[in-house]
């Protein structure tokens, strides 16, 4: 009989130069709710990471440090690898901006347990909210020519829907044991949707939750479009290379749904007109996208070209 206790629960977070203030706030919010909480951190600097161990440590958490900035995906693996390790059956992926709510644990166990009586469930996620925004994001399902967006209307919905964002996912162990881990070559961008593809390829569903709530940020920032045409969010031009690169990584993934392909093509020509043209830094902007698209249709992996990076230091994980 399969436990859905929240002891059976591992919180996974990845960090990268985090705010250590916000950081220790999100674990503390979470030693309640969890059976432990690990932190892979990705290089930080700071003298914050000691006191952050013994606290975790006293708890039966770890940080686990890592050396080089290896990545989200590869971060992630980490933290599921110490879970199932230590012998917890579900992982809670976080990342370290996620603000979740004081039941969001119970939540997404309570309808994993619902769920999983009638179907092949790989992972349930909460309704997020961007605190720039005046509403809750939407569950989306993909369609063509534009994606079909789902909005939570009560606190007891179960919306199906065909990707979830990797914070506040929660996750089976022995889910990821038969669709496998994060795609660690992908480095940050799109590793919640290349693993979602390849659930559903298997016949899992995904599942959003709208009793568990989580305010999360989306992009660096918001900016207005010229000629009246709204807000979009903004990236780096790092982040902005990822995009592109493993967006044709996954154009070329047997798992992934020939109708996202289709109705994403048109996305890359927008991106690269808006950060490109519209929107500064342009002439970095441009060097990464084309970069990036380069980078992809020849199949290149893992980190960001040192040439690309600030030098200020190592891209984002």
């Amino acid at each position: 009989m399969t436990d859905y206790s929240a002891t059976t629960v591992c919180a996974v977070i990845v960090s990268y130069h985090p705010e250590p203030a916000a950081l220790l706030s999100l674990v503390d919010g979470l030693m309640p709710q969890a059976g432990a909480v690990v932190v892979v951190d990705n290089a930080s600097e700071g003298g914050w990471q000691q006191g952050l161990a013994e606290t975790l440590a006293a708890l039966g958490g770890a940080l686990l440090r890592q050396m080089d900035n290896i990545g989200l995906a590869a971060a992630q693996n980490i933290g599921i690898d110490w879970a199932r390790l230590h012998g917890y059956r579900y992982v809670l992926l976080l990342d370290q901006d996620s603000e979740p709510s004081a039941g969001i644990v119970e939540s997404l166990l309570a309808a994993l347990q619902t769920l999983s009586t009638t179907q092949k469930v790989a992972a349930v996620g909460p309704r997020f909210h961007d605190r720039r925004e005046d509403r809750d994001a939407p569950f989306v399902r993909i369609h063509f020519p534009v994606n079909r967006k789902l909005w939570c209307e009560t606190d007891s919905q179960l919306i199906a829907c065909d990707f979830l964002i990797s914070s506040g996912a929660l996750i089976p162990m022995d889910v990821l044991d038969r669709v496998g881990p994060m795609d660690a070559g992908l480095f940050i961008d799109n590793v919640d949707l290349e693993w979602g593809f390849r659930a559903r390829a298997q016949g899992y569903a995904l599942y959003g939750v709208c009793a568990a709530t989580m305010n999360h940020r989306l992009g660096d920032s918001r900016r207005e479009v010229p000629f009246g045409l709204g807000q979009v969010v903004v990236h780096g031009p790092v982040r902005l290379y990822y995009m592109m690169r493993n967006r044709l990584r996954l154009y070329a993934m047997p798992h992934t749904p020939g109708i996202w392909v289709a109705q994403d093509l048109p996305r890359v020509l927008v991106k690269l007109f808006l950060f490109g043209v519209l929107i500064g830094p342009r002439a970095r902007n441009l060097r990464c996208m084309l970069r990036g698209l380069w980078d992809g249709l020849r199949g290149r992996q893992g980190s960001c070209p040192a040439e690309l990076l600030p030098r200020s230091g190592p891209g984002p994980g």
